[in-house]
C-alpha cells in the first residue's frame, strides 16, 4: 500500500548493499506515532558565541501563535549566538533602543521588533531592526525588514528574521528557512517526511509499506526523488510536493537507486544494474536519455554532483575497497579522491565547492567525516559515533545534517564544519534515516 500526501511549496558502502539492507534488515520497528513532539538537544555549542537580545516583540501577543520563540530558538541552535534575557521587555522597532543599557546586560547586538494588524484585514505586519550595540547611535542601526504575515506562516516569518540576523552578523546566509527530509520508520510503516530546518511541523509526503530510501531534492525545491520498494523491488520516483504527482524515473532490469540532482535539475545521475553490477548512468529529470557514464569490475555507486556540475563524485571498491572517486559529467576516466583510511563512502560535496564530506571506517565504527578539498586535510567531526551515515550539507555549507544511532534507534544531528557545533534532532518514538537537507528557498 502506498499514500501521497501533496506538500506546500515554501533536498552503508553502496546503494546496491543499501537497497539490498533496507530489504533484509529494515529499521527498528517502534511502536509510535511520526507526529509525536521533536527534542532538540544542543550537545556542543561553538566558542565565542555572539551575546543578542532577542526580546518579546511589542504587540505579539495580538498574534494566534509566538514568533519570537521560534527567532530565539533558531538563533540558539546555531551554535554562534548567546541570548540575553531581558525578561517581557519588548523594544518597539519604532526607535532606537537604548543601546548604553543593552551593552550594560552584556549584549553585543539587540533586535527591535513590533507587530501591527495589516490593512488588508487577515494579515499582520512585522517591522524590525537590528542594531549592534557595541557602536556610537549613528552606526548601530545595520538593517531592518517589514513583513506581513498571515497567521499559518508564522513558523516560515520567524525562520526568516533568523536567517536576516544571521547573514547580516555573520556574513554567511541563514537556512533556518529551508526544509528537510528524511524517513521515519512507525511500526510497520514507512513514511518520507518534511519538515522545517529545526525537524518541526514534519508533514508526510509518502506514505508505505515497503522501504523508502535515498531521498534527494531537486534545486528548486519543488521536487524529492528516491526510491521506493512498493513493487516489490527498487524503483526511482520524482515526486512532485506541491500535488503529490508522481512519476517513475528509473524502473529497469534489476536494482535502480542513488538518484542526484544534477544543479540545473535537467537530470539526475543514477544507479543501475541493467547491464550487470551497479554502475553510474545519467537519466534526464523526465526519464528519457538514460547515458551510462561508468564501466568498472567493481560496484560504483552513490553519486552526487558538483555544485558547478562539472563533476560526479561516487563511491567504488574498484581498487578493491571501497573509496571515493570523481568522473567528468559527461564521462571520461575516473579520478581517487580519498586515499586516508581503508573505507570511505557516501561522497557529499558543499554548495560552495570547498569541502566534501563523507562515512569513513575508523576502528570498526563508521564515523562522519570532512575532507578540505584545497588542503587535502581530513577530519573526523564525531569521533563518538559508531554508526554515522547518509551525511547531507547545509545549503550555506556551514552545517552537516546525518544520521546516527542513539540507545539502539535513529536520530538526527547536525555538526559544524569545524566540529565545534552539534545537536540532535529527536523524533520522539521514531526510528529516523536517509535525511536531506533542502535548498535555499528564493
Amino acid at each position: 500500500m502506498i499514500k501521497t500526501s501533496p506538500l506546500l511549496s515554501a533536498n552503508t558502502f553502496c546503494g546496491f548493499f543499501r537497497v539490498l539492507c533496507a530489504v533484509l534488515l529494515g529499521c527498528l520497528a517502534l511502536n509510535a506515532h511520526a507526529e509525536d513532539s521533536v527534542t532538540i538537544d544542543v550537545i556542543g555549542t561553538g566558542a565565542d558565541r555572539i551575546p543578542i537580545i532577542i526580546p518579546v516583540f511589542e504587540n505579539e501577543s495580538s498574534l494566534p501563535h509566538p514568533v519570537s520563540d521560534i527567532v530565539r530558538a533558531d538563533l540558539e541552535r546555531s551554535g554562534a549566538f548567546q541570548l540575553v534575557d531581558i525578561g517581557p521587555l519588548s523594544l518597539p522597532e519604532s526607535r532606537t533602543p537604548d543601546l548604553a543599557a543593552m551593552k550594560a546586560r552584556g549584549a553585543h547586538m539587540a533586535l527591535a521588533a513590533s507587530v501591527r494588524p495589516s490593512s488588508d484585514g487577515g494579515r499582520y505586519e512585522i517591522r524590525f531592526r537590528l542594531f549592534n550595540v557595541q557602536k556610537p547611535e549613528r552606526e548601530a542601526d545595520i538593517g531592518g525588514m517589514m513583513l506581513f504575515m498571515p497567521p499559518a506562516q508564522h513558523r516560515l516569518i520567524a525562520h526568516r528574521i533568523a536567517d536576516f540576523i544571521y547573514e547580516k552578523i555573520l556574513h554567511i546566509p541563514g537556512c533556518f528557512a529551508t526544509r528537510i527530509a528524511y524517513v521515519a520508520k512507525i511500526g510497520a510503516r514507512y513514511e518520507l517526511q518534511i519538515a522545517d530546518s529545526d525537524g518541526v511541523n514534519a508533514q508526510p509526503a509518502l506514505r508505505s509499506a515497503e522501504p523508502i530510501i535515498s531521498p534527494a531534492w531537486s534545486p528548486d525545491g519543488q521536487r524529492l526523488a528516491y526510491v521506493s520498494f512498493e513493487a516489490r523491488k527498487p524503483i526511482v520516483y520524482v515526486h512532485a510536493l506541491a500535488t503529490g504527482q508522481r512519476q517513475v524515473l528509473a524502473n529497469f532490469k534489476g536494482s535502480n537507486s542513488a538518484p542526484a540532482w544534477a544543479p540545473d535539475g535537467s537530470r539526475l545521475a543514477v544507479v543501475l544494474t541493467k547491464d550487470g553490477l551497479s554502475q553510474l548512468y545519467t537519466i534526464n529529470a523526465n526519464g528519457s536519455g538514460v547515458r551510462r557514464l561508468t564501466t568498472s569490475s567493481g560496484i560504483d555507486t552513490e553519486p552526487a554532483w558538483s555544485p558547478d556540475g562539472q563533476w560526479i563524485y561516487f563511491t567504488s571498491d574498484r581498487s578493491g575497497g571501497p573509496q571515493i572517486y570523481r568522473i567528468a559529467a559527461n564521462g571520461g576516466n575516473a579520478e581517487r579522491v580519498t586515499f586516508e583510511g581503508a573505507y570511505n563512502v557516501t561522497p557529499r560535496p558543499s554548495p560552495d565547492g570547498k569541502k566534501l564530506t563523507f562515512i569513513t571506517r575508523n576502528e570498526g565504527r563508521f564515523q562522519l567525516a570532512i575532507l578540505d578539498l584545497a588542503s587535502r586535510q581530513r577530519m573526523i567531526l564525531n569521533p563518538e559515533a559508531a554508526r554515522d551515515e547518509s551525511p547531507s550539507f547545509a545549503p550555506n555549507s556551514n552545517m552537516i545534517l546525518y544520521a546516527t544511532e542513539n540507545g539502539g534507534k535513529g536520530v538526527l544531528e547536525t555538526v559544524s564544519v569545524d566540529g565545534g557545533v552539534k545537536q540532535r534532532l529527536s523524533i520522539q518514538a521514531a526510528d529516523v534515516r536517509e535525511p536531506a537537507w533542502g535548498p535555499l528557498l528564493k
